[in-house]
């Protein structure tokens, strides 16, 4: 079964940096594209960044140059650098795995930016 459990979500100030990690279980991680999400209060869930089992590598245009999506998988884990964060940046962090025509999903990490 596919488990995927992000960490490293917190409370930080504007201008600072934190770096979530995803690890996964139960799937062939080096071939799979990874992703980041994030669901801002009433707002839809969103696209933050993405990288292929070849490296490749796609970012939303709110966070290009200052979000960095990477993967280990020696450690079947994706993480995502976040700095220069802004209070817009605020929202729930997922972490995707699209695998056989499903989405999966982890539980959420809240990041909270304050001004």
């Amino acid at each position: 079964q596919v488990q995927l459990v992000e960490s490293g979500g917190g409370l930080v100030q504007a201008g600072g940096s934190l770096r979530l990690s995803c690890a996964a279980s139960g799937m062939n991680f080096r071939i799979n594209t990874m992703g980041w999400y994030r669901q801002a209060p009433g707002k839809q869930r969103e696209l933050v960044a993405g990288i292929t089992s070849g490296g490749s590598t796609n970012y939303a245009d709110s966070v290009k140059g200052r979000f960095t999506i990477s993967r280990d998988n020696a450690k079947n884990t994706v993480y995502l650098q976040m700095n220069s964060l802004k209070p817009e940046d605020t929202a729930v962090y997922y972490c995707n795995a699209p695998r056989m025509g499903y989405d999966y999903w982890g539980q959420g990490t809240q990041v909270t930016v304050s001004s």
